[in-house]
């Protein structure tokens, strides 16, 4: 048999296969069957704005009547018919749907043809003195395709990042800030160039991973997601030449920021320029790069013993050698942020761009927005899995900066040179006499306070110095774990 004529269809992706449990918030917002939705409620709510006006308000205390002629506003009950339309949209909708596609070829006028459908049977539920069967003139009225598309796939961006997307990201965060607090003061060894260098806590390590990620969220949250509908150019001709006398610029702006919840675009071509896509996709890109730097210092702590990870019952870390526990979560999360953030990339990089007034490279594209965000996604579950899965090594962390005596030649050449600033004789040369001490040599407690008792400290500096071990050497490394959350 052909894995092909399984039925149901066997996935293709594995984020709709392997991984479908954990990308499958987004199929709310980011699958087709959610853009098909969300371009019915806008279609809906365009002909809602055009038949009952503006919102009765200050800003347009003469809205008691529909925008265009020919055309009486909808009753309540109405109102209530056309939105359940995309509210309704279920599985057996999904497949009418792609049957009137399978004609027209055009997705959108697919949607516009369903929504007539409906309107055509509005009778039955409303009664027949509707009047809607008699205006599905009002259904794309004035409308070009990208109309639709640009609210419909900012809608089902803005809520895919900000219901899904981030509270995953935000719940890493929290993590991290718990375990910043939680290990604020536990001493650790540094490695800079991967060398034995001055102490820090693990807290703070910690902490600068949230500090890091809170400054690209706080991008997102001021983040624009913007909108147009202006016709075929942007340049609300079609419209103008039907009603000359309507405000076009300032029912767009009213559909867009008001009905939407977007920002207005008022200058565009056929398409929204999708520069706030790109800069969108840069900063996850950017948030999975900061994370994926995250995933490489875990795992190697892991493999230096500094972190040791709890086993998962019954699970196998290695075929052949039953001992081990792989940190297979983190590489797991490498990965998928690798391949996110070239998706996004493209995206950020090719959406900003369009022949003249119109081409369809970005209706491909964005095509592959559910699979740039859900790489993302997959990732952040790998990396919480295996952030939960851990746990300081104290003997190892210990046996680190027990070791380590020779980190204690900065805070004795930097006391030197303070010392030689005062005129203290014996103090020249500060870095040049401790490099000869401890550069190339193992150093032990005995010989970091000989070195302390062989110069001519004031005793106060002096006695500071011997109390220091390379466990009291972190400044205010604990403290500063409080900046990543203020």
């Amino acid at each position: 048999m052909k894995i092909t004529d399984i039925s149901p269809a066997i996935a293709l992706s594995p984020l709709d296969g392997r991984y479908h449990s954990q990308t499958a918030p987004l199929v709310e917002y980011l699958s087709e069957a959610a853009l098909n939705r969300e371009r019915m409620r806008v279609e809906i709510e365009w002909m809602i704005l055009l038949a009952n006006g503006f919102d009765n308000d200050a800003a347009h205390p003469d809205s008691q009547a529909a925008i265009i002629g020919g055309v009486t506003p909808f009753t309540t009950e109405e109102i209530a018919y056309l939105r359940a339309i995309p509210e309704d949209f279920d599985a057996d909708s999904i497949e009418e749907l792609a049957k009137i596609e399978a004609k027209t070829h055009h997705d959108v006028k697919a949607i516009e043809y369903y929504i007539d459908r409906r309107l055509d049977n509005a009778s039955a539920t409303l009664g027949a003195q509707t009047e809607l069967s008699r205006l599905k003139p009002l259904v794309h009225f004035a409308c070009t395709s990208e109309d639709i598309n640009n609210i419909s796939y900012a809608r089902c961006i803005k809520n895919a990042v900000q219901l899904v997307w981030v509270p995953n990201v935000q719940t890493i965060v929290d993590l991290l800030g718990s375990r910043a607090q939680q290990y604020r003061d536990l001493a650790m060894l540094s490695l800079t160039h991967g060398q034995p260098a001055t102490p820090t806590t693990l807290g703070k390590e910690l902490a600068v991973y949230v500090y890091r990620i809170n400054r690209q969220l706080k991008h997102l949250e001021q983040q624009d997601y913007l909108g147009k509908i202006n016709g075929a150019t942007g340049t609300f001709g079609a419209h103008l030449a039907a009603y000359p006398e309507v405000d076009w610029a300032a029912v767009s702006r009213e559909f867009v920021v008001n009905r939407m919840g977007l920002t207005w675009n008022p200058l565009t071509t056929q398409i929204e320029s999708h520069d706030w896509q790109a800069e969108v996709y840069s900063t996850i890109s950017h948030v999975n790069r900061i994370l994926h730097n995250l995933a490489v210092d875990v795992w190697m702590y892991i493999s230096r013993g500094v972190f040791a990870q709890e086993p998962v019952k019954g699970a196998t870390g290695s075929s052949t050698m039953p001992h081990k526990v792989n940190p297979i979560r983190f590489e797991n999360a490498e990965a998928n942020m690798e391949i996110s953030c070239s998706l996004l990339d493209t995206l950020a990089q090719t959406l900003v761009e369009s022949r003249w007034q119109r081409d369809l490279t970005d209706s491909t594209t964005q095509r592959n927005v559910g699979s740039a965000i859900g790489y993302s996604l997959l990732a952040l579950n790998n990396l919480l899995g295996g952030l939960q899965a851990i746990h300081p090594n104290i003997a190892v962390i210990e046996e680190e900066l027990n070791n380590n005596w020779e980190v204690l030649g900065e805070p004795i050449q930097t006391a030197m040179r303070a010392e030689a600033l005062l005129g203290k004789e014996g103090m020249d040369n500060p870095y040049e006499q401790v490099k000869e001490l401890m550069r190339g040599h193992h150093i032990s407690q005995q010989d970091v306070q000989s070195f302390i008792d062989s110069l001519n400290y004031d005793p106060q500096t002096a006695q500071r110095l011997r109390n220091l071990t390379p466990a009291t050497y972190t400044g205010i490394a604990d403290s500063l774990v409080d900046f990543a959350t203020r």
